[in-house]
């Protein structure tokens, strides 16, 4: 099984980002977990949507369409997701009802160093895909809170708690996956 992870910030440090690599420990042997950098990828743009797409923009299409499923993990911005996650979606979701994100079975999590760890940003993540016909997995919401405090300096998560979470929503996630390929 092959998952694409796209996390929603740029930041080199991004807990987010951390957070996608890290789930690659709660997996089997036989799912693999590429993380997707949506530095590259322009703001949309209609006038660039068209039949020869922007380089970047081909490669997230591409990524998307070849893996059985998605992971985003988001930041929580003004009570929302970032522009830079929004603008990729804005992008996977055309044309409509035909896109690569339609129908991709999808798992939302997101991690902050408040105490809520973006789950606001996630009620909106998942507003936004529903408007793209794309399948979120029903879970109690994944949040890492306080997550300035929850890695080591080797990127390990330290609470156990947390990880034995982690463990279940991703054993939990990839058998949905799964049953979504039929």
């Amino acid at each position: 099984m092959k998952i694409l992870a796209i996390s929603g910030s740029l930041r080199k440090g991004s807990f987010n980002t951390q957070l996608l690599k890290t789930v690659a420990e709660f997996v089997d042997q036989d799912t693999s977990i590429e993380v997707f950098d949506l530095a590259d990828v322009p703001l949309y743009n209609g006038d660039l949507d068209g039949d020869t797409k922007p380089a970047p923009v081909q490669a997230l299409l591409e990524a998307i369409a070849s893996a059985d499923g998605l992971l985003i993990a988001t930041p929580e911005y003004n009570y929302s997701v970032p522009g830079v996650l929004k603008n990729a979606i804005d992008w996977a979701s055309r044309p409509a009802f035909k896109s690569v994100i339609c129908g991709k079975p999808t798992g939302v999590m997101s991690s902050s160093m408040s105490t809520i760890g973006g789950a606001r940003a996630q009620v909106h993540l998942r507003d936004v895909l529903l408007a793209t016909l794309t399948p979120v997995y029903l879970a109690p919401d994944f949040a890492l809170a306080s997550a300035d405090s929850a890695f080591d300096e080797y990127g390990r998560l330290v609470d156990e708690g947390t990880r034995n979470f982690l463990q279940k929503y991703m054993t939990g996630y990839t058998q949905w996956v799964a049953n979504q390929k039929g």
